[in-house]
């Protein structure tokens, strides 16, 4: 992808899933990669041996991103590492499903916090870098659960839907300054994610799909390179759906 050699970009919840695919594909186009991570260290590191093993550039990240203070040293130490971010993908997310009559209070929180808040706080820690250097784009991981919602997903579905809100206004404040805000968002795509689904929605799920079958991490990947690179600096507030025709 054109214009991607040498910048660096930030990847959440990049140990795992969409988030490890998004983290190799930018590092195979010539990015410096933060690979960011919650608890799995071993896997981030993983992640980043990939990348070196590819001669690329990597560091793994311990924060959790949920945590304001922890999304503000995230970046902190990125600058410090790399002396700019160029590229942030908001990818961090969770589920924790169930019908909303017996869903907890403390699902609820735990899965807008991981998804929703952490988007704000990293973004946020970010932003003024970026204004300061007139460029970036930043990209953030949504769902067609935000578009179309779920049942049983009414947490996960109002996290995803608000990130969308929050790319189309962020998009609007920050455009004069070369930031592009972007928002993927995937269809069924098997990860550790959606391993506990029930069948018969998976089943369910590929039925409605049109081309029959589910999406791969790296399909993903592929849409937020392009988003990150030059091919797309007149593209901002849009909601890119990678999803085989699942919704339409």
């Amino acid at each position: 992808m054109r214009g991607l050699q040498g910048k660096t970009a930030v990847v959440t919840g990049a140990s795992r899933g969409i988030g490890r695919a998004i983290a190799l594909r930018l590092a195979a186009e010539g990015c410096k990669v933060v690979v960011n991570y919650h608890r799995n260290a071993e896997a981030a590191e993983a992640v980043v041996d990939a990348i070196r093993s590819q001669k690329g550039e990597a560091i793994a990240i311990q924060a959790d991103v949920s945590d304001a203070q922890q999304a503000q040293r995230l970046i902190k130490e990125s600058l410090q590492a790399f002396g700019r971010v160029d590229i942030l993908v908001n990818n961090a997310g969770t589920t924790r499903d169930t019908l909303l009559v017996m869903m907890k209070e403390a699902d609820w929180d735990h899965v807008i916090n991981t998804n929703l808040k952490s988007c704000y706080n990293v973004t946020r820690a970010v932003l003024r870098s970026m204004m300061k250097q007139r460029y970036g784009r930043i990209i953030n991981i949504t769902s067609v659960s935000g578009i179309t919602g779920q049942a049983g997903q009414t947490n996960y579905a109002a996290s995803k839907a608000g990130m969308i809100g929050f790319t189309k206004s962020l998009a609007k404040e920050v455009g004069s300054r070369n930031i592009t805000v972007n928002a993927v968002a995937p269809g069924f795509i098997p990860t550790d994610l959606t391993a506990d689904l029930p069948q018969d929605l998976k089943d369910a799920l590929l039925k409605l799909t049109a081309l029959g079958r589910p999406g791969t991490a790296e399909e993903v990947a592929g849409v937020v390179a392009f988003l990150a690179s030059d091919d797309a600096a007149y593209i901002t507030g849009q909601v890119i759906v990678v999803d085989g025709g699942l919704v339409m």
